[in-house]
């Protein structure tokens, strides 16, 4: 999986951003083409560069107040792949960076992140030594013979009621 990955990163997406500005150079022209790239940068920079400052405020509010600052952290995650993706020429990877970095789009990349890494600790967790304490798929996951969570052990033992007295 990380190798396809990788591929696609290294290898497909150059391609196609060099598809990209061959193509929109050829609608708007070469010196245009520049401009917009130029423009989008300055965009991205002047973007990446508040939304860091608002990121950075809400991590510390965070803190002071005992709060584990997940979001924060995960915002600010967010908008250094963002920015790295802005530094990047082309207007694929533009598009991407600006997904991550908007205020408004931000929330559902979060969402994304939060759901690949759920998924990844799950795994890590059924295949580590300790996965049959989680039920063999992970935290949360189903159980191996299928049947729920606990089920499988059984505490023998008897009810204590209290007496009118209060003693047992």
């Amino acid at each position: 999986m990380l190798r396809v990955a990788l591929f696609i990163a290294f290898l497909v997406v150059p391609v196609l951003e060099i598809w990209a500005l061959i193509q929109i150079g050829e609608v708007i022209g070469g010196w245009q083409t520049v401009g917009l790239l130029i423009l989008d940068s300055i965009l991205g920079a002047w973007l990446v560069r508040r939304e860091g400052r608002r990121a950075w405020r809400a991590l510390n509010q965070a803190l002071q107040s005992g709060r584990m600052p997940d979001r924060e952290l995960a915002d600010g995650a967010l908008l250094v792949t963002g920015g790295a993706l802005l530094l990047a020429p082309g207007f694929l990877t533009d598009v991407a960076g600006f997904a991550l970095v908007l205020p408004f789009t931000r929330p559902a990349a979060r969402r994304a992140l939060a759901w690949f890494l759920g998924r990844r600790v799950r795994a890590m967790a059924a295949r580590s030594p300790y996965g049959a304490v989680f039920g063999g798929g992970g935290f949360g996951g189903p159980a191996p013979d299928g049947a729920a969570h606990g089920s499988s052990r059984v505490v023998r033992g008897h009810v204590v009621e209290e007496g009118a007295d209060g003693r047992t």
